[in-house]
């Protein structure tokens, strides 16, 4: 399937890397688009057989897919650049921008039957771990599956309407750098422990790794997890209290409820 990116920076870029390097497509099935010839030299390095171009409009000739992973305010310019090309009768066009809606894209298109996806994945799709969320509209369930079936081969995606864009936003692709804070903050209470930070580090994340994949095995509830080590008097529930007393959930929560886009 020809796949054309229009924007090659860190999700764009991450995006076109996962798919070539899980051999979803292969790097000839790839053309990727960027302003920046710096962006595209470093793709083309890391994506061997790739092809690379300035122009948006040679860009989508011929493309099955067309991916616009630009900044959410250049969408419309964007956009303006190339539409005349496009029939997304026939082309999935698919956008990782963040608040730009599908009346939107549609504005912007100057086609309200156009068949569009808006796919929000978190940066951990270049390594085949994203949780990525899917939305589709004027979409047959044929062409839905098939985007969705491409990111799930990036590590796990989930259709949801469109009104649940911006939730899934929060709780996953901001919700990722919200996990690493709290990976930092044990690694340094691991260094005020006593441990070297190299070494704090790594018995973090393999403890975060060990608690992510015991609860997708098990498919407990967290809480119910939790009881299983936390014995009546005992430390781990002292340190979950006083986290608690120090207001680790309502954080969270609040955190996630500012980062929800209005």
């Amino acid at each position: 399937m020809k796949t054309t990116f229009i924007g090659c920076g860190n999700m764009g870029g991450a995006i076109a890397r996962g798919l070539v390097a899980g051999n979803i497509l292969k790097a000839d099935d790839i053309v990727c688009c960027d302003h920046n010839a710096d962006k595209l030299a470093r793709l083309k390095e890391a994506c061997g057989g790739i092809a690379t171009t300035r122009d948006s409009r040679e860009a989508v000739k011929g493309a099955d897919m067309i991916v616009l992973a630009v900044k959410p305010w250049c969408v419309e310019n964007s956009i303006a650049e190339f539409r005349d090309l496009i029939d997304t009768s026939h082309q999935d066009f698919v956008s990782i921008a963040a608040g730009v809606t599908f009346d939107m894209l549609k504005e912007y298109l100057q086609d309200a039957n156009a068949t569009l996806f808006r796919v929000i994945p978190n940066t951990a799709i270049e390594v085949g771990s994203s949780m990525t969320f899917v939305s589709a509209c004027n979409a047959s369930q044929e062409r839905t599956a098939r985007v969705v079936e491409m990111f799930d081969a990036l590590g796990r995606a989930m259709l949801i309407p469109e009104d649940k864009m911006s939730a899934g936003t929060a709780l996953a692709s901001c919700g990722i750098a919200y996990a690493m804070r709290y990976i930092r903050a044990a690694m340094e209470g691991g260094i005020e422990l006593g441990f070297k930070a190299d070494d704090a580090r790594e018995i973090v994340l393999n403890t975060v790794k060990g608690a992510t994949d015991l609860l997708l095995a098990s498919g407990e509830h967290p809480e119910d997890a939790i009881d299983k080590v936390t014995t009546p008097g005992g430390i781990t529930i002292k340190g979950l209290n006083k986290m608690e007393e120090e207001g680790f959930s309502h954080a969270v929560i609040a955190g996630l409820k500012a980062s929800q886009s209005k």
